[in-house]
């Protein structure tokens, strides 16, 4: 996906046509006080059903109140939404806060120009699912989702502003409650049991049935014992008192009766449709698998047209930085031929390079465990943190073959987020998210040079460079990285080595963010805050970072930013995985004006261009261009100067530019992998060493993350045990936080929702975005050893 343009900041238009438009962000509004006034009364509709009227004044029988219930934002009884009313919505600079009727209902929050327009038109709606909620002052507060949709929102009162706060935080946790409960795939409930459950409703059905029986039987015989005491010579006080029982006995009657035939038609329906209900699911059941085959046997049929393509192009010479080889598992090249059979190449069934014993780390017992089991984690973390204080690590225990298949889990994802369904780790690689985020660095001296540049443009180029330099450790990892807790954190201390160190926090789990901050003592700062949205779209696995990242330089001043491009994963169901990186980078120096447009040229079987492409320009202010950048996110890049002559033209003189060697000069080449490095999920250098046990890290340092040590160390059955119950843990805190929310709703206090410990929300001054920032405090605790305010996580 091509990234979001900086220019434009309008807010988008209001109105029922109103979409998102690439590259315009809201503007933060103004303080503009008394605009908002007080919002009216909501009027609360009456249900005037049958059974409220018999009810009467009964106050037993009325419905309990709302959320929020009572004031201006409270929602009708008869609405069923959990809120509604006035509040004050930022449009434009012209129009500034205009008054806007907003609903929360079902964890979405709609608006409207006024009440009577929610038969007919809603002007924008928001998912509280994964949304993001900031209180700005006493009466403002925003709602966004990270990009697309940012809600600027004024009360009346601070008491107003409190009441929906709360029920949006509310209505929030309950949104991703459910969200998490409808990802649970119905695959998970076999056959069997769905036979159980049709069982159990049968024998309820029964006994339905004979509770109809024995009604109808006792009230015939209470009638009948009526009559015969009416015929009977009693006292004329207590024939009147038979009476009023015999009235009472057949109002008993027909309200029996009436409840008899609607059991009578229920038991009739159910009985008529049960075994159609059969039918049905046994045919979707069928059908299900059905399409699951034919969507397989579809995969391999493409993976065979694919080789049978490349069997038949004949390509020319090499060109430097062509990718794809026979050692190459990710992106196929040209003209590779294979004899493999693609039908048994499953992700089940991975190659291994068998390596002498010498080389592997030897395992004892059951190759399950590469340690002895008697020895606890925390002592195996002691003793691996005494051996890594000398040196950095160069070897990780080898990747066992496990066979799993990832067809079997995958097929029922499709279409969903995946990071909302729970994966083994068998899919995974031993490291987490924030430690991935920090393998960006990998090639930080590319920032270094950068900030001894004195000219704009060619500092450009050394960020241009540094930003594709960060995908070139993904073109072998085919493995997923380990989703971080809510609250975990990830620091790199290279400031001796390298003059730089890095620290990362898990800030939210719904939506799942992750901020990042370095600084380096060669004038330049890195923050970023990425949220990583997958979907499994059945043959490729899509993976879109959103987010923007800061680059900051001391002495010049030079504030760069860029977005992220999508990975996608092929070939899920069949063949060798490989991974591709497409969409267009702009990276936009907001202190001169200069901008660095890069395309990532998406792999093509019909195409007989370079794999893994990547082409840019670096222009002035003007739109003249003053460099030409060309090579692959997996090998190199070099910068080409542009320089015009008399009469030439921008795409002749680029051409020219090309041509001329001289002037190319090579801004950066990948370092090559270590030794074995197929052995150990294809980690570099640095990724070796990023889960290497380091003393004085804090408690919720991913390195002290149970499952993930478990697993790098080769116990995987114990590290899914942990991973469990870690996940458990962090679901049971997530509900422990919505109760003390209720409570706060129902007593009308507040309730400050969960805040990340070394980062704050802010709005950014450059971009208009609100990110997570770093607030400081992280390394002076751990020069203190003072780690009090960190939750317990593991």
């Amino acid at each position: 996906l091509a990234s979001s343009s900086l220019r434009g900041s309008r807010a988008p238009p209001e109105g029922p046509t109103a979409l998102p438009v690439r590259g315009q962000r809201s503007p933060a509004p103004p303080r503009v006080a008394g605009r908002g006034g007080s919002a009216p009364a909501a009027h609360r509709s009456r249900d005037e059903s049958p059974l409220r009227r018999a009810a009467g004044s009964d106050a037993r029988l009325r419905p309990p109140p709302l959320i929020g219930g009572g004031g201006s934002g409270s929602g009708g009884a008869g609405s069923g939404s959990a809120r509604e009313g006035w509040l004050f919505k930022w449009t434009n600079y012209i129009k500034g806060y205009q008054r806007r009727w907003f609903v929360l209902s079902n964890g979405l929050l709609s608006y409207y120009r006024s009440k009577a327009e929610m038969r007919h038109t809603c002007r924008g709606t928001i998912n509280l699912a994964t949304a993001n909620i900031t209180v700005e002052d006493s009466c403002n507060f925003i709602i966004s989702n990270g990009g697309a949709q940012t809600y600027h929102l004024k009360a009346s009162s601070e008491v107003e502003r409190q009441r929906w706060v709360t029920a949006l935080e509310l209505a929030k946790a309950k949104a991703v409650k459910m969200l998490e409960e409808s990802g649970t795939s119905v695959s998970q409930t076999d056959k069997t049991e769905l036979q159980n459950t049709l069982r159990t409703l049968s024998s309820k059905v029964e006994d339905l049935s004979t509770c109809n029986d024995l009604i109808a039987k006792h009230g015939t015989a209470l009638q009948r014992s009526l009559s015969e005491l009416e015929t009977l010579r009693l006292p004329a006080e207590s024939t009147e008192k038979i009476k009023q029982v015999n009235e009472r006995a057949t109002l008993f009657r027909i309200t029996s009766n009436a409840m008899i035939n609607a059991c009578r038609d229920f038991l009739m329906l159910a009985q008529t449709h049960s075994k159609k209900w059969q039918k049905s699911l046994q045919h979707e059941r069928d059908q299900r698998i059905r399409l699951e085959e034919t969507l397989e046997q579809l995969a391999k049929q493409h993976n065979h047209l694919e080789r049978a393509f490349r069997g038949a192009t004949v390509l020319p010479a090499s060109a430097p930085g062509t990718g794809g080889s026979a050692k190459d598992p990710c992106c196929p090249a040209k003209g590779d031929l294979s004899d493999e059979d693609d039908d048994n190449e499953f992700f089940d069934a991975p190659e291994i390079i068998t390596m002498p014993e010498s080389m592997g780390h030897k395992r004892t017992g059951s190759n399950i465990s590469g340690t002895s089991s008697d020895i606890s984690l925390d002592e195996q973390y002691k003793h691996q943190v005494e051996d890594t204080k000398k040196e950095k690590r160069t070897r990780i225990p080898y990747k066992p073959n496990y066979s799993l298949n990832l067809w079997s889990i995958m097929k029922n994802c499709i279409g969903k987020e995946l990071s909302k369904i729970p994966m083994p780790v068998n899919f995974n690689e031993p490291l987490s998210m924030l430690q991935r985020l920090t393998e960006d660095l990998e090639y930080h001296e590319l920032l270094d040079r950068a900030a001894k540049c004195e000219s704009s443009l060619e500092q450009l180029c050394y960020v241009a460079a540094f930003t594709v330099s960060s995908y070139s450790t993904t073109v072998f990892r085919t493995s997923k990285p380990f989703n971080p807790l809510l609250g975990e954190t990830f620091e790199l201390d290279r400031l001796e080595e390298n003059g730089y160190r890095s620290l990362c926090e898990q800030v939210s789990h719904h939506p799942p963010a992750a901020a990042h901050h370095a600084d380096s003592k060669h004038g330049w700062t890195l923050r970023q805050e990425i949220k990583i949205t997958s979907k499994f779209r059945g043959k490729y696995l899509s993976i879109m970072p959103l987010g923007t990242i800061h680059c900051v330089f001391h002495s010049s001043g030079n504030h760069y930013t860029w977005k992220k491009v999508t990975t996608t994963v092929h070939n899920i169901i069949v063949g060798k995985l490989w991974i591709d990186q497409s969409g267009e980078i702009e990276i936009v120096n907001h202190k001169t004006g200069d901008k660095c447009n890069l395309k990532f040229v998406p792999y093509s079987y019909f195409s007989r261009d370079v794999a893994r492409k990547v082409t840019g320009e670096v222009t002035d202010p003007t739109g003249k261009v003053h460099f030409v950048l060309l090579g692959t996110w997996d090998e190199k890049m070099d910068c080409y100067k542009v320089t015009l002559g008399a009469g030439d033209n921008g795409a002749e003189g680029r051409q020219r530019a090309h041509e001329a060697e001289d002037s190319r000069v090579l801004l950066w080449k990948r370092n090559p992998l270590p030794k074995y490095a197929e052995n150990m999920y294809y980690f570099s250098e640095l990724a070796l060493t990023l889960n290497a046990p380091e003393s004085g890290t804090a408690p919720t340092d991913s390195r002290r993350r149970p499952d993930q040590r478990l697993m790098e160390n080769g116990r995987w059955d114990e590290a899914n045990a942990e991973k469990q119950r870690l996940e458990e843990k962090q679901r049971l805190s997530r509900k422990r936080r919505e109760a003390e929310a209720a409570r706060a709703t129902e007593d009308g206090t507040p309730y400050d929702p969960y805040k990340p410990l070394w980062f704050e929300r802010k709005k950014d001054p450059v971009t208009q975005e609100l990110a997570h920032v770093y607030k400081g405090g992280y390394w002076e605790s751990k020069e203190k050893q003072d780690w009090t305010l960190c939750p317990d996580i593991f």
